[in-house]
């Protein structure tokens, strides 16, 4: 054990104490408080990469408890003399806190190192195998033989990611999604009555009512769970079991099978092992396919929230069909100007989950050969977008939906001066009468039934007979 001082710019003296670890490269020192190894310690020096920024995602590390603790207990079951009961028992101890979020420090890798994860892997490993020593009272547990028993780098890695991705898009992406569509639900009960004006091109179009409109909101979102939902099952594969190349060596028969069936139970979640490892290894299109259906509803949302900060906008010069709750102060130099800040940062969480849907789509074509080589990169935007959309979902239904009310007045205002209107009397008049009386009420600034009475196309008695704009929705 020695200890080195640093001096900081401040003059300010500390000191650490570390012990000297070693790997199949030699002696390195490891801080004393950490219960990383060599390996680990390693990779820190050689990836000063997104330090304190962009570590491993803590999902993953979480993951990785599960499956530590699956492949512990399935080893005890398959090769019970090196796999002993008291190493079982404390590898499992270890692996509950890693997954528990309690060895949280332990675990500072950054995303930028060694595609397949493997400083990842082995930090899990160190951590687990030292820590269960701990439990223990004396060494029992080694980082390979041990932890990752019946296991590589290039199973293990894959099999953290499909856990990881499943249990956050189960967990908390669709809870928050389902929580914004009651929301929608609720908007139609209490807007069946407000009809307002249909716009398309950005431009006047035909009536409709207000729940109508948010209902084609509430049925995107609707369709993008059941996307998501769907993909998800493809999640559910996994690779361990598959060792280095997909071949299984080192791993007793019937490994992947009993892992996978401990994942399950531990998770309640239906994993199996992946048939084909060779598949598993190196092929990620299960990630592009589930974080494409997250795409797709990152669309949606977009689109949503441009459409609400468009019928919000004013208070006096825009459309101004709805009210948005107004939650701080929207100018540093207008006074009492209030912004629809909820849409907008939907609106970049869409554009961040778009990026990152590339980025996924591009690491996952870098297979060469048995394994791919970008799955931090894959892991990292992944499990980013899950954690955005889910954390923008839940913001914008408590801090805009929830309060979201119609202006059932300017939509009337609205409703009334539209020339559209005049799509009604097509029956009567005809498309061409028609045109023409919607460009002299434009050009004279006029009504639709002075227009259409003055060209002569209809009485003002039967005008008021035909025309009503309310009845132009359909059914409700």
């Amino acid at each position: 054990m020695r200890k080195e001082r640093n001096t900081g710019r401040d003059e300010r003296i500390m000191e650490r104490e570390y012990r000297t670890e070693h790997d199949a490269m030699g002696e390195i020192q490891v801080p004393a408080d950490r219960y990383w190894g060599a390996q680990t310690q390693r990779s820190r020096e050689n990836f000063q990469i997104g330090v304190g920024l962009e570590t491993m995602p803590d999902e993953i590390i979480h993951a990785f408890g599960i499956l530590k603790k699956a492949a512990a207990m399935a080893n005890r079951v398959l090769v019970p003399g090196r796999m002993t009961e008291e190493k079982c028992s404390r590898i499992c101890q270890a692996a509950e806190e890693v997954t528990e979020g309690k060895l949280k420090e332990h675990f500072p890798l950054v995303v930028w190192q060694t595609g397949s994860g493997t400083q990842t892997n082995m930090n899990v490993n160190e951590v687990m195998a030292n820590r269960a020593n701990e439990l223990a009272g004396r060494k029992i547990c080694h980082p390979n033989d041990d932890v990752n028993m019946s296991q590589s780098s290039n199973d293990g890695f894959p099999t953290a990611l499909h856990i990881a991705a499943a249990l956050s898009v189960s967990r908390r992406l669709l809870p928050a999604l389902e929580g914004v569509i009651r929301t929608m639900k609720r908007l139609e009960e209490e807007n069946r009555d407000a009809i307002k004006i249909g716009r398309t091109h950005l431009q006047d179009a035909v009536p409709l009512s207000f729940a109508q409109e948010i209902s084609g909101w509430r049925s995107s979102l609707e369709r993008d769970e059941e996307q998501i939902r769907t993909s998800m099952k493809s999640l559910l594969g996994l690779a361990l079991g598959g060792t280095a190349v997909g071949t299984g060596l080192n791993a007793p028969a019937g490994f992947d099978r009993e892992v996978a069936r401990c994942i399950a139970e531990e998770t309640g979640l239906p994993f199996v092992t992946e048939k084909n490892k060779f598949h598993a290894l190196t092929s990620r299109d299960e990630m592009v396919f589930v974080h494409g259906a997250l795409k797709g509803l990152a669309c949606d949302l977009m689109k949503i929230a441009n459409d609400i900060r468009f019928l919000a906008s004013g208070p006096r010069c825009g459309l101004g069909e709805i009210r948005i709750p107004e939650n701080e102060p929207g100018s540093s130099i207008m006074p009492g100007k209030v912004n629809p800040t909820q849409c907008e940062q939907v609106t970049m969480v869409a554009v961040q989950v778009m990026g990152n849907d590339t980025a996924v789509s591009m690491a996952a074509s870098q297979g060469n050969f048995e394994l791919n080589v970008f799955l931090p990169v894959i892991a990292y935007n992944f499990l980013q977008s899950v954690r955005l959309l889910s954390e923008s979902m839940d913001s914008l239904d408590r801090k805009c939906l929830t309060g979201l009310r119609a202006d059932r007045e300017k939509m009337r205002e609205n409703l009334h001066r539209s020339l559209m209107l005049v799509t009604a009397l097509n029956p009567y008049i005809g498309y061409e009468h028609a045109v023409e009386t919607a460009k002299l009420a434009h050009r004279e600034n006029i009504t639709l039934k002075e227009a259409c009475v003055s060209l002569g196309y209809l009485s003002p008695e039967r005008f008021d007979e035909v025309f009503h704009p309310e009845a132009m929705i359909g059914e409700n």
